[in-house]
């Protein structure tokens, strides 16, 4: 008789960053005790996070943004650039600093201030493993005023009017068109206005399949050309993109 041995999923490998001693261990404890996640290392600053990033290859990246030598911005940029499959959650007490909008710019997938919940801390690392953007309401504000802040001043007041004027309804039955200061960036059609807005709400892939009835595969290639069309860099800016035409300065 052949006995088939059941195999378990591989864990969510997780580096730690943290310059406090005391942060990193305690969210290595909390994270070690899942059954379904690894913390495979834990590093005090941005120099040894891109190193110990390399060599290990996690999953999931934790990082704090302020850092002595390099900080978690720098760290990010050159991360998410050398390991494409690594996403880095961005862990940090910095809720109206324009760090975090730079660290969206480098490349960053989730951010969650320091207060948040074990629960919160431990779905997020696990939907940013499934390829999902979080941001929490405080950084999604900070992070639109930013983008706000940096249009010129005659496209500004045009920006505040389209956040508010063109916003999308509760009930998720329509899309506002994405407008970017951008010239080169490009029109989305319906269907790309559809899924962009669906990346807003922070659904997977196979999320958004199910949701405009068409095969993952398929709406890979649409957020690829979704990222083309808006010069975006990540499903986060993208996200922040959609947000910013939610909701008013």
């Amino acid at each position: 008789m052949t006995v088939t041995a059941s195999r378990e999923p591989p864990r969510i490998r997780v580096l730690v960053v943290d310059d406090q001693a005391l942060i990193r261990r305690g969210m290595t404890l909390m994270l070690s005790v899942e059954p379904d996640i690894e913390v495979v290392g834990q590093a005090c600053d941005g120099v040894e996070a891109v190193e110990m990033a390399g060599h290990l290859r996690p999953d999931v990246v934790l990082m704090d943004l302020h850092m002595p030598r390099k900080g978690g911005v720098a760290a990010t940029r050159e991360i998410t650039l050398s390991l494409p499959h690594t996403r880095v959650l961005v862990l940090t007490t910095l809720d109206a600093d324009e760090t975090v909008f730079e660290a969206v710019r480098a490349g960053a997938h989730a951010y969650l201030l320091k207060d948040a919940s074990e629960e919160e801390v431990l779905e997020t690392v696990r939907a940013v493993h499934r390829g999902e953007s979080r941001l929490t309401p405080q950084i999604a504000r900070k992070v639109m005023d930013q983008f706000l802040r940096l249009a010129s001043p005659i496209d500004a007041p045009h920006a505040r009017t389209a956040a508010s004027t063109c916003a999308v309804p509760s009930n998720g039955a329509g899309t506002a068109p994405i407008r970017t200061n951008d010239p080169t960036a490009e029109a989305l059609s319906d269907k790309e206005e559809r899924i962009l807005s669906l990346i807003a709400e922070g659904k997977s892939n196979k999320q958004i399949a199910a949701a405009v009835f068409l095969a993952e595969g398929t709406v890979k290639n649409y957020v690829s050309r979704i990222m083309d069309k808006l010069h975006a860099n990540t499903r986060t800016e993208l996200a922040v993109m959609s947000l910013r035409q939610r909701r008013g300065h």
